[in-house]
Protein backbone atom coordinates (compact mmCIF):
# COMPACT_ATOMS: atom_id res chain seq x y z
CA UNK A 1 0.00 0.00 0.00
CA UNK A 2 1.53 3.86 -0.73
CA UNK A 3 2.36 6.34 1.94
CA UNK A 4 -0.97 8.00 0.99
CA UNK A 5 -3.08 5.23 1.45
CA UNK A 6 -1.36 4.76 5.04
CA UNK A 7 -2.01 8.31 5.94
CA UNK A 8 -5.33 8.01 4.95
CA UNK A 9 -6.19 5.03 7.65
CA UNK A 10 -4.17 7.01 10.19
CA UNK A 11 -6.62 9.30 11.61
CA UNK A 12 -5.13 10.99 15.02
CA UNK A 13 -8.41 12.49 16.66
CA UNK A 14 -11.73 11.66 15.08
CA UNK A 15 -15.27 12.81 16.11
CA UNK A 16 -18.75 11.40 14.45
CA UNK A 17 -21.91 13.69 14.01
CA UNK A 18 -24.93 11.66 13.01
CA UNK A 19 -27.43 13.20 11.36
CA UNK A 20 -30.57 11.27 9.74
CA UNK A 21 -29.38 9.54 6.51
CA UNK A 22 -25.92 11.58 6.88
CA UNK A 23 -22.88 10.88 8.61
CA UNK A 24 -20.22 13.77 8.95
CA UNK A 25 -16.82 12.75 9.84
CA UNK A 26 -14.20 15.02 10.65
CA UNK A 27 -10.75 13.22 10.90
CA UNK A 28 -7.22 15.39 12.56
CA UNK A 29 -4.96 13.30 10.16
CA UNK A 30 -1.28 14.11 9.08
CA UNK A 31 0.75 15.41 6.47
CA UNK A 32 4.05 13.11 5.22
CA UNK A 33 5.56 16.29 7.14
CA UNK A 34 4.28 15.65 10.30
CA UNK A 35 1.88 18.53 10.23
CA UNK A 36 -1.75 18.13 10.95
CA UNK A 37 -4.93 19.26 8.61
CA UNK A 38 -9.04 18.24 8.78
CA UNK A 39 -10.76 15.76 6.59
CA UNK A 40 -14.70 16.15 7.09
CA UNK A 41 -16.79 13.54 5.56
CA UNK A 42 -20.20 13.73 4.41
CA UNK A 43 -21.54 9.73 3.99
CA UNK A 44 -24.86 9.67 2.47
CA UNK A 45 -26.74 6.40 2.72
CA UNK A 46 -29.14 5.29 -0.02
CA UNK A 47 -31.41 2.10 -0.39
CA UNK A 48 -31.89 0.21 -3.52
CA UNK A 49 -34.94 -1.16 -5.38
CA UNK A 50 -34.06 -4.73 -3.51
CA UNK A 51 -33.60 -3.40 -0.29
CA UNK A 52 -29.59 -3.25 -0.65
CA UNK A 53 -28.19 -0.15 0.18
CA UNK A 54 -25.24 2.09 -0.69
CA UNK A 55 -22.74 5.17 0.64
CA UNK A 56 -22.11 8.34 -1.29
CA UNK A 57 -19.12 10.59 0.14
CA UNK A 58 -17.68 13.73 -0.04
CA UNK A 59 -14.97 14.77 1.20
CA UNK A 60 -13.24 18.21 2.37
CA UNK A 61 -9.78 18.66 3.23
CA UNK A 62 -8.88 21.47 5.40
CA UNK A 63 -5.64 22.56 5.77
CA UNK A 64 -4.44 24.80 8.82
CA UNK A 65 -3.32 27.86 6.95
CA UNK A 66 -7.05 28.06 5.72
CA UNK A 67 -8.94 27.57 9.18
CA UNK A 68 -9.41 30.82 10.75
CA UNK A 69 -11.14 31.97 7.41
CA UNK A 70 -13.34 28.86 6.73
CA UNK A 71 -14.24 29.38 10.92
CA UNK A 72 -14.64 32.60 10.16
CA UNK A 73 -16.96 32.33 7.03
CA UNK A 74 -18.58 29.05 8.40
CA UNK A 75 -19.62 31.12 11.72
CA UNK A 76 -20.91 33.76 9.29
CA UNK A 77 -23.07 31.78 7.38
CA UNK A 78 -24.51 29.62 10.56
CA UNK A 79 -25.38 32.33 12.05
CA UNK A 80 -27.03 34.16 9.12
CA UNK A 81 -29.59 31.17 8.78
CA UNK A 82 -30.23 31.27 12.30
CA UNK A 83 -30.89 34.91 12.24
CA UNK A 84 -32.97 35.03 9.46
CA UNK A 85 -34.72 31.40 10.14
CA UNK A 86 -34.25 30.89 13.43
CA UNK A 87 -33.07 27.46 14.77
CA UNK A 88 -36.04 25.67 13.91
CA UNK A 89 -35.84 23.07 11.25
CA UNK A 90 -39.12 24.29 8.98
CA UNK A 91 -39.31 21.42 6.82
CA UNK A 92 -41.12 17.85 8.26
CA UNK A 93 -38.35 15.55 6.25
CA UNK A 94 -35.79 17.09 8.33
CA UNK A 95 -37.28 16.03 11.69
CA UNK A 96 -36.07 13.08 12.73
CA UNK A 97 -38.86 10.21 13.24
CA UNK A 98 -40.15 12.01 9.52
CA UNK A 99 -41.50 8.76 7.63
CA UNK A 100 -41.99 9.66 3.68
CA UNK A 101 -44.90 7.22 3.70
CA UNK A 102 -46.63 8.27 6.59
CA UNK A 103 -46.57 11.76 5.79
CA UNK A 104 -47.83 11.09 1.57
CA UNK A 105 -50.39 9.16 3.85
CA UNK A 106 -51.65 11.29 5.93
CA UNK A 107 -51.42 14.44 3.37
CA UNK A 108 -53.88 12.49 0.67
CA UNK A 109 -55.99 11.07 3.03
CA UNK A 110 -56.86 14.92 4.71
CA UNK A 111 -57.07 16.52 1.20
CA UNK A 112 -59.85 13.61 0.01
CA UNK A 113 -61.71 14.59 3.95
CA UNK A 114 -61.43 18.27 2.73
CA UNK A 115 -62.73 17.90 -1.19
CA UNK A 116 -65.30 15.44 0.80
CA UNK A 117 -66.37 17.90 3.18
CA UNK A 118 -66.55 20.75 0.66
CA UNK A 119 -68.90 18.49 -1.70
CA UNK A 120 -71.74 19.00 0.63
CA UNK A 121 -71.27 22.42 1.38
CA UNK A 122 -74.73 24.30 0.05
CA UNK A 123 -75.10 28.38 -0.44
CA UNK A 124 -75.41 30.18 2.28
CA UNK A 125 -76.51 33.87 2.47
CA UNK A 126 -75.52 36.42 5.34
CA UNK A 127 -79.58 37.28 5.81
CA UNK A 128 -79.94 33.79 6.62
CA UNK A 129 -77.87 33.57 9.45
Amino acid sequence: MSDHGMMEKEEIFSKVLRAGRRTYFFDVRATKAGDYYLTITESKKFTNDDGSFHYKKHKIYLYKEDFSEFNEILREMTDYVINEKGDEVISERHQKDFKKDEFDTEVSSSNAEIIKSTESFTDIKFEDI
